[in-house]
């Protein structure tokens, strides 16, 4: 394909316009200024548009989307464990399969081309990915409240067997990232056998970090350690990490992430709808972390739209730290795109440049929102939403275009979803 007369947000992300940009082979072969000579195949119109990098959301539980709605207005201890944990319970692999399906269209519609899942089910959700042609790095969430030989865990095995069965397959859009669910799920044996044992293998390991407040004390009453300061102890750090939420890590906690090169997934919306906090992005920017954006799930979000969650990451820490100068519009698009792709390990992905895979998405810039055009990237992140993604490719496949999928049937698998969730809701509550 080639983009014709297009605005683009350049591999310095700034803001370019009538360019012409052409993918081949799923990567992007072409940028200049001017009409490529060698043929690209359909040329689309790019005039009132800009093509971007892809979404990346670093950190989601991509089933849950069948409990968007059904558990609200509770903490997180009380959210988890009245409302979330009764209701996965009744779930199985072929329900998570078309919550994952769920997900993926509403991610596609909104610009996502990469995500970063945590759950269980692995089945479900890998043939929910495979068919929707989305990139993914998933992990089997791991909690264990036994010490066990890591090996002999169910979950643990499980864990393993998704790494051996899919770890970049489907022309390496699939990776598998080995996960500890937290600190607070899992005895200090497992966490010590996790770093060990991960430290071998070509894995990201994502983990939940320093949520609540609640959490993080806990931690301290027990180890006389910070998580992160007992994760680092542990090995776990031995291979690249991503920490979920980081809302109340300490100096100490930053210095180790910066030490250790790890990444951090900031969930703004989750945070401030479950009560637990505000990351501090400035202080983790201005230390050299890699900070990402993700959403969290839609159980506790409730949507999947990463243009709502670039316009808080932008604005809470303005108001966080009352300075209006400070997480400009730049490095928020930075930490939605290239950002989470260095923390999922895909070093080619991320960036509008040559020979980059072509994970792109466009937006329709001629909407009354997005007038006038005195900063395209600030009317990006801080003016756009989702209705105005227009088209949204992953490896040179256009997978959503003027509200239409290429590989999902949406009205199907709305409509089963609401069927599922009328039965476990029945379930539960014969059941409790």
């Amino acid at each position: 394909m080639l983009f014709k007369n297009i605005g683009i947000i350049n591999e310095n992300f700034d803001y370019e316009e009538n360019m012409y940009v052409g993918v081949r082979d799923g990567k992007i072969a072409y940028i200049s200024s001017e009409m490529p000579s060698e043929d690209f195949g359909e040329v689309y119109d790019g005039r009132k548009k800009v093509v971007l990098p892809g979404f990346v959301n670093a950190h989601t539980h991509s089933p849950m989307t069948l409990l968007r709605g059904y558990a609200e207005n509770l903490p997180l201890a009380r959210w988890l464990n009245e409302k979330v944990f009764p209701f996965e319970n009744r779930l199985n692999p072929d329900r998570a399969y078309f919550g994952t399906m769920l997900s993926i269209a509403e991610m596609l519609a909104s610009g996502t081309t990469s995500f970063s899942d945590m759950y269980f089910f692995t089945e479900g959700v890998m043939k929910a990915v495979k068919e929707a042609k989305i990139k993914v790095n998933y992990s089997r969430s791991i909690t264990s409240f036994e010490d066990v030989v890591f090996t002999e865990d169910s979950r643990v095995r499980e864990a393993l067997d998704a790494y051996e069965k899919y770890h970049n397959t489907e022309n390496g859009r699939i990776k598998i990232d080995m996960c500890l669910h937290a600190e607070y799920t899992n005895k200090l044996s497992m966490i010590e056998q996790f770093g060990k044992y991960t430290a071998q293998m070509d894995t990201v390991n994502h983990i939940h970090v320093s949520e609540t407040e609640s959490e993080h004390e806990s931690c301290r009453e027990k180890y006389g350690k910070t998580p992160t300061e007992l994760f680092e102890s542990a090995g776990v750090m031995q291979r690249p990490c991503l920490f979920a939420h980081c809302v109340w890590v300490e100096d100490g906690d930053i210095e180790i992430f910066r030490k250790n090169g790890v990444s951090v997934a900031s969930c703004p919306a989750s945070n401030l709808k479950l009560g637990s906090g505000v990351c501090d992005t400035y202080k983790l920017l201005g230390n050299g972390v890699n900070v990402a954006l993700g959403t969290d799930s839609a159980s506790s979000n409730n949507g999947l739209d990463m243009l709502r969650e670039m316009y808080l990451a932008s604005i809470l820490p303005k108001g966080f730290r009352r300075q209006a100068d400070i997480v400009e519009p730049r490095q928020v698009l930075r930490m939605a795109t290239v950002n989470g792709a260095r923390a999922q390990g895909r070093f080619d992905c991320g960036l509008i440049k040559e020979g980059f895979c072509a994970d792109l998405t466009v937006i329709d810039m001629d909407k009354p929102n997005l007038y006038p055009d005195f900063d395209v990237i600030n009317n990006i992140v801080y003016s756009a939403s989702k209705s105005d993604v227009v088209l949204t490719m992953v490896d040179g496949d256009v997978l959503y275009r003027d509200g239409e999928y290429k590989y999902i049937d949406v009205k199907t698998i709305g409509e089963k979803c609401n069927e599922i969730v009328r039965q476990v809701v029945r379930e539960v509550k014969e059941n409790a």
